[in-house]
């Protein structure tokens, strides 16, 4: 059983640019399975680290049938575009539209340390660039217009002292 809690925003974690992983051992290994098992138990599709309290470049996304771990994750190409609603753990009951690109190429580290490249579209690559921003200090609401981040930050704030 985990002790991971989702942290929900305005947490600072959140804000907070992750450091990269260094490390590739079997507590990374059982720290990423702890992320899958949260993030299912959340019913989410992605969760990255800094949203259970740790600044590391480490994101796992469950999609299709497929599991995927990006650490240290970067985007080598991205093209097309489409705007369609997210949501997030870290800022519960909140669903907005965000402009993304339609497909990406992203390059990252497996558990193991061995560099893989994966194309997505769609639904994967907007997930895939959700948890990345996630790991840049970046949240979908920053997509959005000052006043409903103003909105939605007040309603946090009243969700966090609760």
């Amino acid at each position: 059983m985990t002790t991971l809690k989702v942290r929900i925003y305005p947490d600072p974690i959140l804000r907070k640019e992750a450091a990269p992983v260094e490390v590739f051992d079997g507590e990374l290994e059982k720290f990423i399975k702890e992320m899958f098992d949260v993030m299912r138990k959340e019913d989410g599709v992605g969760l990255a680290a800094p949203q259970v309290g740790v600044s590391k470049q480490i994101a796992v996304v469950s999609y299709g049938g497929q599991d995927y771990v990006l650490i240290n994750p970067k985007v080598l190409e991205s093209s097309g575009s489409e705007r369609r609603e997210e949501g997030c753990l870290s800022v519960p009951g909140i669903y907005e539209e965000v402009e993304r690109p339609y497909r990406v190429v992203v390059e990252a580290c497996n558990e193991k340390g061995k560099v893989e490249r994966i194309a997505a579209e769609g639904f994967l690559a907007r997930a895939f660039l959700h948890e990345i921003d996630h790991l840049r200090g970046k949240l979908f609401i920053d997509y959005l217009s000052v006043l409903k981040r103003q909105i939605i930050k007040k309603k946090m704030r009243k969700h966090w002292k609760e």
